[in-house]
């Protein structure tokens, strides 16, 4: 089943349109995602990099190192700073959009909390979401899950 997001920044500058099929929603609570959010957690809804399409504006970039060592491609708006994707450096093929920029994200629920030794210590975990105290070492079951809650 063929899905259909749109979102943009907070300014509304990029504006972007996604078709295709998601593969996960996860929230990750390191010390990174805190930092770009300005949250308690940030969050990464993957899909295939050839389902994104800007529709309108520009991204400017930045890379960062996350840690496992891997190079990370930050996209945001140039005029506001609003962070759109993650992408790593050595895998093109997919990308993470930041689902709090999507237009409706209401219908969209986490499947797992990864970095749980670096979540502030009032979150709670409950339901049935895959929990990982840093990086999983396998996004597979990550993938699984997603598919079998569709």
């Amino acid at each position: 089943m063929k899905e259909v997001f749109t979102g943009c920044c907070q300014c509304g500058h990029c504006h972007y349109l996604v078709r295709g099929r998601s593969l996960s929603l996860f929230a990750c609570h390191c010390r990174e995602c805190q930092k770009q959010s300005g949250s308690a957690f940030g969050m990464a809804l993957w899909v295939q990099t050839s389902q994104i399409e800007l529709q309108s504006g520009r991204l400017s970039s930045w890379t960062r190192e996350t840690p496992s060592g891997q190079r990370m491609i930050c996209e945001f708006c140039p005029q506001c700073g609003t962070r759109l994707f993650h992408r790593q450096e050595n895998r093109s093929d997919f990308v993470s959009i930041k689902p709090g920029t999507l237009d409706d994200p209401s219908s969209l629920i986490p499947v797992a909390h990864i970095w749980l030794d670096s979540a502030l210590a009032w979150n709670e975990f409950s339901g049935d979401c895959l929990r990982y105290p840093g990086n999983p070492e396998d996004f597979v079951p990550l993938f699984e899950r997603w598919e079998q809650r569709r």
